[in-house]
């Protein structure tokens, strides 16, 4: 199936802005989390051993600890947004800096399913760090959790590089429609 380049462009918009919109919500709930404990969602992907975590597991009673489940579930609605805004984005900085077959395309093409490992590298930081919450951190676990942790970070440099790719691509064929039909 194809897909216009109008049609990947409003997709891009809607998931970028998507994509925001819950990382801000989540953001505000995290920082409100950390505000109250001491500790938010957004530390744990800092730890490395199992004592960094069972020591703010410690800092959150039962409601804290329920506040940090939905932060952590609320960021299973976030990956998809990001994701796939950032596929587009490849998408979208593929097409406008490598228009023709050749090396370069295959790249960026490549480049834009890194943010989808990123998101289930996520996800699956996520469920380690939600599994160690309700029954106990292992320094294996924690030890993986850092290591997805690490490479999901990776992966979302990636993204936010091909994001501006595809903006800088934007501007540039707006002021190339802007020159052809003149003032």
């Amino acid at each position: 199936m194809r897909i216009t380049r109008q049609m990947l462009v409003r997709r891009w918009a809607i998931t970028s802005i998507s994509a925001a919109v819950v990382f801000a919500v989540l953001l505000v709930l995290d920082l409100w989390l950390k505000a109250l404990s001491g500790f938010g969602t957004a530390d744990l992907q800092t730890f490395s051993t199992a004592p960094d975590y069972r020591y703010a597991f410690r800092h959150w009673p039962p409601i804290y600890a329920v506040r940090a489940g939905f932060n952590l579930g609320l960021d299973y609605l976030l990956m998809p947004l990001y994701a796939a805004a950032f596929f587009y984005s490849g998408i979208l900085a593929r097409e406008a800096f490598a228009p023709r077959p050749g090396r370069a395309r295959r790249m960026l093409t490549t480049l834009a399913a890194v943010p989808l490992a990123g998101a289930l590298l996520d996800g699956c930081e996520n469920a380690l760090q939600f599994s160690m919450m309700l029954w106990g951190a292992t320094d294996a676990m924690a030890g993986l959790a850092a290591m997805l942790s690490h490479a999901k970070w990776a992966a979302l440099a990636v993204g936010v590089a091909l994001l501006v790719g595809a903006v800088m691509g934007q501007v540039a064929e707006r002021q190339k429609r802007a020159v052809k039909t003149g003032p």
